[in-house]
């Protein structure tokens, strides 16, 4: 079975109402203007794109990265943006969505250039067929090694908080709480560190006495606790469900391996597009190496978010980048203030990059 007829297989088996392949993709609608968060948004992406590139180029003999996914310097509100948006559109409809990079084999791409996303489309009907691999890249604007810091430290505060307030509440409070609510009592009493994200509990309002008062804000802090931490304390990797859909057509056009980078300010990590499938056939793993989310950063499309701690590390450090301030003028005089990013050096795992991919760089 070939790389298509393994995704086709796996995407079908997904639950419809997470990725349903037989509803028609309904079609974007060009936006009538940006913001200064938008743009430096897309410079970060632009960013991370090509410090993911430039790393690959530096420490490989056998491959090459090139750029393959559009990137237009034309945003809402200039001459010409519809026409480009509605091309867009269409492209999504016949092929699918382009990832950012390709990797080739060098012997295949006898080019002296690493950007082909303004080629003719009859000359990439016949080079993207040849590539190794595509690779989605995304960004986000944390840093990893301190965000794991500061969620470790949050998760040991919120563990002494609730381990502080049953113990009070059972030492102090059991028998009233028995009186009052016998299965609250068995709830707080069953608490363990295997269970505190899932326990669960409406809170009482008693007021009539002091002990009932008290009581009521130690089960109210011990409830607020164990729902912070509940929620998701993970930096992830963060596909779109609509992306997987026109991802999935892009691979049927070329039958590409494709995978998704996220790259972090200081690490990145990798998976591959069937893994990602493969994940979201095993509904068992939601909340602990995925959680499927409204995001609400990106106008509340459905995203995964995926651990991306427990997948590939490839690159293992990343320089800040160098940034500064730039302008744009849009029409009626319109100014947007946004951050310009420079390219970063970065540490390359070559052994995780290779596994990941299925490439020898």
């Amino acid at each position: 079975m070939d790389y298509r007829e393994r995704i086709t297989g796996l995407i079908e088996q997904i639950n419809p109402e997470i990725v349903d392949l037989s509803i028609e993709r309904k079609r974007g609608t060009p936006p009538s203007q940006v913001s200064s968060e938008f743009l430096t948004n897309k410079e970060q992406g632009d960013w991370a794109e090509k410090t993911l590139m430039e790393c690959i180029n530096q420490n490989s003999r056998n491959c090459i990265a090139v750029k393959y996914g559009r990137d237009d310097d034309i945003i809402a509100g200039e001459p010409g943006f519809r026409e480009f948006y509605e091309r867009y559109q269409d492209e999504l409809d016949s092929i699918g969505k382009r990832p950012d990079l390709l990797i080739f084999d060098r012997r295949d791409f006898p080019y002296g250039q690493t950007d082909i996303s303004h080629w003719d489309n009859d000359i990439l009907d016949k080079t993207v067929p040849l590539a190794k691999c595509g690779i989605e890249v995304r960004s986000s604007a944390f840093l990893m090694t301190e965000y794991e810091r500061c969620a470790q430290e949050r998760r040991e505060a919120l563990l002494a908080d609730i381990a502080d307030a049953k113990n009070e509440i059972l030492t102090g409070y059991s028998q009233l709480l028995r009186e009052k609510k016998p299965e609250l009592l068995n709830i707080v009493s069953s608490i363990t560190d295997n269970n505190l994200d899932v326990i669960a509990f409406r809170t009482p309002s008693w007021r009539s006495s002091p002990e009932l008062t008290r009581l009521s804000l130690l089960l109210k802090r011990l409830n607020s606790s164990l729902h912070e931490f509940s929620k998701r304390s993970y930096l992830s990797i963060t596909p779109k469900i609509e992306d997987l859909r026109v991802v999935y057509n892009w691979i049927r056009a070329y039958n590409v391996p494709h995978f998704y980078v996220q790259m972090f300010f200081d690490k990145a990590y990798g998976i591959s597009y069937e893994r990602i499938l493969h994940l979201l056939n095993r509904p068992e793993l939601e909340g602990d190496s995925y959680s499927i989310e409204q995001d609400v950063k990106n106008q509340f499309k459905t995203t995964v978010k995926i651990k991306a701690s427990k997948e590939a590390n490839i690159l293992t450090r990343i320089d800040l980048p160098e940034h500064r301030s730039e302008l744009r003028q849009l029409g009626r005089g319109r100014l947007l203030y946004y951050v310009r990013f420079e390219q970063s050096a970065a540490a390359l795992d070559v052994q995780a990059f290779n596994e990941l991919f299925g490439v020898s760089l």
